[in-house]
């Protein structure tokens, strides 16, 4: 495979998995605020100023819902919001074409003109925020149920897959960096169900756990739970399953292997039962791991991306 195409590719599962959890983490706030105030929750407050700063469009300063959500939604002008996200996958999809099929072409497509020339007319009433984050929702359902039913499994769907689990891991660390209680904190606890409702994991939880949804169990499912796809440890799990079956020596990746070692922390972190103030360490380090690992596969297998057409590293 071309390095340019699985760079494309890379980088289209990785914008179509942005839009997606930003769509979740809007509607997570926005249904938190119907059920109270943010301030009546002790300790770190899951809002719109903290979602501005992790989604990188924002800083920690208050805001109003009105301004957070025409900046998470519909601001091209901000990397990332929705439409800004959904817009960089359009423009991926649109030199994949011979790589993508033609239904998953047009759903691309069609969503992003739907949330470009609908604008606040559409979704600027109280229940725009839920609106339109459905409907992203949907539509990335529908897009990625194309992907996995139209596309062969060969080289270019690993490296749509690993985008997708990068990116959804780099989100819910995010997330999880703000809402568990820094160190001598009180527990926010009630921004543990905002979490779970952000990242679409609320269902999932009450089936696998027995506790309640507070911080330590909701942090310690969404980093350790392999059966729930968007867990930390699945998604890790899904990259090293993608890259191990892309490259013609997994055993001399530098991806693969990075991956596998992570694969294998978490595992002994899990084992080994931490507690609030080592997970926020986990959190960090793991994260600090994604990033080193996103550099390495840039380097093994985009590196002739920017340098012409080069084949993949054997």
């Amino acid at each position: 495979m071309l390095a340019r195409i699985a760079h494309d590719l890379y980088w289209l599962g990785r914008n179509l998995a942005r839009a997606e959890f930003t769509a979740r983490a809007v509607e997570g706030v926005f249904q938190s605020e119907l059920q109270g105030p943010a301030d009546a929750v002790p300790g770190v407050t899951l809002g719109w100023s903290a979602l501005l700063a992790m989604l990188g469009t924002g800083n920690v300063e208050p805001v109003a819902r009105e301004e957070a959500l025409a900046r998470l939604i519909l601001d091209a002008d901000q990397p990332g919001s929705v439409l800004a996200s959904v817009e960089r996958a359009r423009a991926g999809a649109r030199t994949l074409r011979d790589v993508i099929s033609t239904e998953m072409w047009e759903a691309i497509n069609t969503t992003t003109l739907t949330l470009r020339n609908s604008g606040h007319a559409r979704w600027g009433a109280p229940s725009g925020p839920y609106v339109a984050s459905q409907y992203v929702k949907q539509r990335a359902a529908l897009i990625w149920g194309i992907a996995d039913r139209a596309m062969l499994r060969d080289e270019a769907k690993r490296f749509l897959d690993a985008g997708g689990d990068v990116e959804v891991a780099d989100m819910v660390l995010r997330m999880l960096r703000v809402a568990l209680p820094q160190s001598g904190a009180a527990a926010a606890d009630g921004h543990a169900l905002v979490l779970l409702q952000a990242v679409g994991g609320f269902h999932a939880y009450l089936r696998a756990v027995t506790d309640p949804p507070n911080a330590r169990p909701v942090a310690h499912f969404l980093l350790f739970e392999r059966a729930y796809p968007d867990s930390i440890a699945a998604c890790v799990d899904a990259l090293h399953d993608a890259f191990s079956a892309a490259d013609a020596n997994p055993r001399n990746s530098k991806p693969v292997l990075r991956v596998s070692r992570l694969a294998a922390d978490l595992d002994f972190q899990r084992r080994a039962l931490a507690g609030e103030d080592e997970l926020t360490g986990i959190c960090e380090r793991v994260q600090r791991e994604l990033a080193q690992i996103d550099e390495d596969v840039a380097e093994r297998y985009f590196a002739g991306a920017l340098n012409g057409d080069h084949r993949l590293a054997a």
